[in-house]
């Protein structure tokens, strides 16, 4: 008796569009998961268990338009399938709902405290971040986890996710030569996870001292081969 297989009826990923085709109103939008993605790549880059989208559609239900976040972190999931990458996270072909999912607020609302929180809640995603930089009087980071259903928000910066084993935050940093609050992953301990750029910096410095350290032996640093 042959068995039969709903999810096979279902288009996949590649079948599917990227995103909704909506453009970004602000460079942050993708800049700042951009980071996030990036840091990972150098703290995780001997795991294959991870995946971090950014500005990708999400796809829940095949007769639905995606949910597409600024940016996502799913576990437990393949880091690529082959050289052509994902096109787009289809929740029924990858077994795993996002664990955290980002929105940055720019020039518009989008319905990040609302219909999206709403619907992230439903979807079962344990952790909500919001970041609006232009916020005055309210936090402008926000963490949320998913408790009995419901969002609850966790008072704290950084924000410790204990099942990413990473936690999340806020901080005045550098990158691609622009100065301002950018959101980092940060340690047990709560130490913020380096840049690339402040790691090639950090290793850069290293050799410095190093040369003159062999200079001070009479050594001179351009002859080692």
């Amino acid at each position: 008796m042959l068995k039969y297989d709903p999810l096979a009826c279902l288009p996949s990923s590649d079948e599917l569009p990227d995103s909704d085709d909506t453009p970004v109103d602000n460079e942050l939008q993708d800049l700042i998961p951009g980071l996030l993605k990036t840091i990972l790549a150098m703290a995780w880059a001997d795991r294959m268990n991870w995946f971090f989208g950014v500005d990708m559609g999400v796809y829940y239900d095949p007769n639905l338009p995606p949910i597409v976040p600024d940016g996502f972190l799913s576990l437990g999931v393949e880091r690529f399938f082959d050289e052509n990458l994902r096109r787009s996270y289809a929740i029924w072909e990858e077994e795993q709902v996002p664990i955290l999912v980002l929105e940055v607020v720019s020039q518009s609302y989008r319905g990040e405290y609302t219909t999206k929180k709403d619907e992230y809640a439903k979807l079962g995603v344990l952790y909500y971040v919001v970041y609006n930089p232009t916020r005055r009087r309210k936090p402008r980071f926000e963490v949320y986890k998913l408790l009995n259903g419901d969002y609850q928000l966790q008072d704290s910066n950084p924000v410790w996710l204990p099942e990413v084993n990473l936690g999340i935050g806020i901080e005045m940093g550098t990158y691609q030569s622009i100065t301002r609050e950018w959101l980092y992953w940060y340690n047990e301990d709560g130490k913020r996870l380096l840049t690339p750029e402040e790691q090639a910096k950090q290793a850069q410095q290293r050799v410095e001292i190093l040369a003159e350290r062999l200079r001070a032996l009479g050594v001179d640093p351009d002859s080692i081969a």
